[in-house]
């Protein structure tokens, strides 16, 4: 495995063959993406710390039987893994190890995979782009100027660039198929509950919209990350099952969000081809109305649920250290939340609470009498780095945060599974994903058909063209 280039030509489940069949040893591929990570990282700041001592135990004691038998990969930096950094794209935890681990953690572990270090993510994975003052800006390898997204922007640039296959994500409004559009990546969102618990616990104020999952450039890596992953009772079928003929779906189209408004041109035009090609594929279309969701009312009810969970994050460092957090190791984004979270009395929680699980039957309306829910998965390409950036005025990031999740955050909502599938590039060249979403629990659907997508208009080759031209 001296060829670097064939290990950017392989995704995990076929890295993982190599491990298994004996060809490859573990501590090779470790290599091969240090390798990779030190020839490209510098130009997208894709890994918030790494750990190649840790990792290569890791490698050595590996599952090569399993699953991910010694694929590389990354954690995002939201998620305690023992042993690495954990800062939470935060000044505030700088130098912070984690002790802990978490049955998702344990998961992943289990399954073969090697942690290596962590991705870069917004402070506290607040932001829909990926520019902490903590780790600064990563930039999107399709288009160096621009973003990746958040908050799991670190991940979608290291599996973008190559450094490896499948990385670690998280989904609260978004955020794995938000990025994963920005970068012509596969990204997937379970439905909720579908799998074992990781860092954020239950009581936790936004829980019941997050979800963990992983950032990958093949169906395949997706679908067995999430059968490593599951709850007991949740199995998805094997992969020869989900490859078989999916069935003609009867599929809504929408282009109006949920709160009223249209995407930009580029998205409206990649969109469209999205739909002919669901057509060609003998899917049938039909137009469908997004219900609108009362904007004052959802987006104010998403801060008070996003301001308390902050401020708890900020009092469990107060009654650690005994002293409360210093206002300057923060950024004006998550201090106004923090404050805001610090201002809440138990009646706003609860009509907030209430409010969000109003809306998420709201969303799941339009599933009723189709099978599969087509939109675009981001208004807007790929903008430039600084529009967002953690110091511009908080106006301005409270409308990244309403109009970046438009369209991905009432599946969320819904506790619905949803992808988003790069199918199509706008004008530009940037990646436009695809978004689809199913009714709860109908995981099995989507990624039967994400694998008929997948066959049909494969991203592989374009990927592979991305990783040759960045070295």
């Amino acid at each position: 495995m001296s060829d670097a280039f064939l290990y950017t030509d392989l995704d995990a489940t076929g890295q993982a063959a190599l491990v298994r069949s004996g060809q490859v040893e573990p501590r090779e591929l470790l290599e091969a993406a240090k390798k990779r990570l030190e020839l490209v990282n510098s130009s997208v700041n894709a890994v918030a710390a790494v750990d190649f001592d840790l990792a290569e135990e890791q490698a050595q004691r590996c599952d090569r039987s399993g699953v991910f038998a010694g694929v590389p990969t990354l954690v995002k930096d939201l998620t305690c893994v023992p042993g690495l950094p954990c800062g939470y794209g935060s000044r505030l935890f700088q130098g912070f190890v984690a002790q802990t681990s978490s049955p998702y953690i344990d998961a992943l572990k289990g399954s073969g995979l090697v942690i290596f270090g962590k991705s870069t993510t917004s402070e506290f994975g607040l932001m829909g782009t990926t520019e902490s003052l903590a780790s600064g800006a990563t930039q999107n390898p399709w288009d160096l100027s621009r973003t990746t997204g958040g908050s799991s922007g670190g991940a979608v640039a290291a599996v973008a660039a190559g450094i490896v296959a499948v990385a670690h994500a998280s989904d609260g409004g978004g955020s794995i198929r938000g990025p994963s559009s920005h970068t012509g990546l596969f990204g997937f969102k379970p439905s909720r509950g579908r799998t074992v618990q990781a860092d954020v616990p239950p009581e936790t104020p936004m829980w019941s919209i997050l979800s963990d999952h992983c950032i990958s450039r093949s169906v395949r890596d997706s679908a067995a990350w999430l059968r490593v992953t599951e709850a007991d009772g949740n199995k998805l079928q094997a992969d020869e099952a989900l490859r078989a003929d999916c069935p003609k779906l009867r599929i809504g189209v929408h282009t109006r969000d949920c709160f009223g408004q249209y995407p930009e041109k580029d998205v409206l035009e990649v969109f469209e081809q999205a739909c002919a090609f669901c057509v060609s594929l003998g899917h049938e279309i039909v137009p469908v109305e997004m219900p609108l969701l009362p904007d004052g009312v959802g987006v104010e009810a998403v801060l008070d649920l996003m301001a308390a969970s902050v401020f708890g994050i900020l009092e469990k460092v107060r009654q650690v250290t005994g002293v409360k957090p210093p206002v300057e190791a923060l950024e004006p984004y998550t201090l106004m939340l923090a404050e805001r979270g610090e201002a809440l009395g138990a009646e706003k929680m609860t009509a907030a609470s209430k409010t969000m699980t109003e809306l998420g039957a709201l969303a799941a309306q339009p599933l009723e009498d189709v099978d599969v829910l087509l939109s675009p998965t981001v208004p807007f390409a790929a903008f430039p780095l600084g529009t967002y950036a953690p110091d511009a005025p908080l106006e301005r990031l409270k409308h990244l945060f309403r109009r970046s999740a438009a369209y991905t955050a009432p599946a969320s909502l819904g506790g619905c599974p949803a992808m988003s599938v790069p199918l199509f590039e706008g004008r530009s060249g940037l990646p436009m994903g695809s978004h689809f979403v199913a009714r709860k629990d109908q995981d099995a659907l989507l990624f039967q058909l994400a694998f008929q997508l997948e066959k049909a208009r494969p991203w592989a080759p374009r990927l592979q063209s991305l990783f040759r031209k960045l070295g």
